[in-house]
């Protein structure tokens, strides 16, 4: 099995770490392939990452707010989430993915991130003629790459240092400093330019990872627990909450119903990752 694989018997799940030139935008790019997925529904949480997906399958389709499902368009911008992504698979599912920083997409977006938060973004005239091999993760990622890298030398791509810090400090689960009332509006400004959503929401999405992140086999209560107290969470309704809040449902009810790509992507941690090389 490669670096990043996910397990099973032919589904696949395959990260690649992106080169130097990109690193300070990509987190990194994924790959996944289910041939014959279960029609089932498939609850994605946010990670505190916006996303650029391109389907080489059967698309899948999305719950709108009316509870109706519509198909998904074959490329998106995916940006910051805050609740959760509710989708199935139509058929078999082959995706190749971008997945940038908190802070790294607005060089690429070319507008605040706050207007894509909660939106998924039609990309399939931006990505005309973009044709990634089928069945071939590292021809897929390489391709991505190549055409990632043309956008951003037609473009002035750049990193607020002041977000950046504070996206790094979230992660690293530092407190945040203090700051006067004008500094932490300044603050919110910016992250809604560059991240889309606010500090505190970010770091609020970063602690509801990490309970993923601890729980080795969260399929009881008490490894939901546990995994909760690791992450930051000072007892179980405060994280229950965040369940409803995040992913519309309870831990067991999530861990009992979600399979494929819902449950791969639950496994990936919100750290840094340092996939395949490409």
């Amino acid at each position: 099995m490669t670096s990043g694989e996910a397990a099973g018997s032919e589904d696949r799940y395959q990260e690649f770490a992106p080169p130097a030139t990109l690193r300070p935008f990509v987190r990194v790019i994924w790959t996944y392939a289910a041939p014959n997925p279960s029609p089932t529904i498939q609850r994605i949480a946010p990670d505190g990452c916006p996303e650029l997906i391109f389907d080489l399958g059967a698309p899948y389709a999305e719950q709108d707010a009316d509870g109706t499902f519509r198909l998904q368009p074959s490329a998106l911008f995916a940006g910051q989430m805050t609740r959760p992504l509710v989708m199935h698979p139509t058929g078999p599912t082959e995706l190749a993915a971008i997945r940038f920083e908190p802070d790294g997409a607005r060089g690429f977006l070319g507008c605040p991130l706050s207007a894509a938060t909660d939106q998924r973004l039609d990309m399939v005239e931006r990505l005309a003629g973009f044709a990634p091999p089928p069945g071939d993760p590292a021809g897929q990622a390489a391709a991505f790459v190549s055409w990632l890298e043309d956008q951003r030398r037609g473009a002035d791509w750049t990193i607020d240092p002041l977000v950046r810090a504070e996206v790094q400090a979230a992660a690293a689960e530092q407190p945040a400093p203090v700051r006067a009332p004008s500094e932490q509006r300044a603050l919110q400004r910016r992250f809604s330019d560059r991240v889309g959503v606010s500090p505190r929401l970010l770091r609020s999405i970063f602690r509801f990872r990490r309970i993923f992140d601890h729980a080795a086999h969260p399929t009881e209560a008490l490894n939901w627990l546990e995994a909760g107290l690791e992450a930051g969470y000072f007892d179980q309704p405060q994280m229950a909450r965040d369940f409803r809040r995040f992913l519309g449902c309870t831990a067991t009810d999530w861990a009992r119903e979600q399979h494929e790509l819902a449950r791969v992507i639950a496994s990936q941690t919100y750290k840094p990752q340092h996939g395949a090389s490409l």
